[in-house]
């Protein structure tokens, strides 16, 4: 995921402030994605993350949500509308297939946005953790389709 972010960057970096912000975030989820994975827990008894770097993550997470579905998708979409019916109709195509890797993210959070290591269980985190990484992953190449999508058929 990391590569796919910083091929991302190179190739649309710099082309809109909107479009950097977003994948500066990404690039925090990212970063927080994998600490939080870097102290999942095994089955050899390992310990978990602490609370507040899932707290952390599930907060970025969500502001990442909430700034595609918010502040950047319509955008695009309205764009690629305007520049033509093939661009606009791969664009309502791939709208609804990010919106459908939303639900894992918003599941991850509501378990475990406001997790107690002390009096919850927290047996599935690692393979939720797993799911949501791969949702992710998918959610990113979607995303990149939709900024390329915008870029190659309407920057001049």
């Amino acid at each position: 995921m990391l590569s796919q972010l910083e091929q991302a960057q190179q190739k649309w970096g710099g082309s809109h402030s909107v479009i950097d912000a977003w994948l500066a975030e990404r690039q925090e989820l990212l970063v927080l994605y994998y600490k939080v994975a870097g102290c999942s827990p095994t089955r050899n008894g390992k310990a978990l993350p602490e609370q507040v770097d899932i707290q952390s993550f599930c907060q970025i997470l969500m502001d990442y949500l909430s700034a595609g579905h918010f502040e950047i998708y319509d955008n695009i979409v309205d764009v690629c509308q305007e520049k033509g019916p093939e661009s606009a109709k791969l664009a309502q195509s791939l709208y609804p297939r990010i919106t459908d890797t939303t639900d894992t993210a918003l599941d991850f959070n509501d378990k475990y946005a406001e997790v107690n290591q002390e009096t919850q269980e927290l047996a599935d985190f690692d393979n939720d953790l797993s799911v949501l990484g791969e949702t992710l992953e998918l959610r990113f190449q979607l995303e990149d389709e939709l900024i390329d999508n915008l870029y190659s058929n309407h920057t001049e």
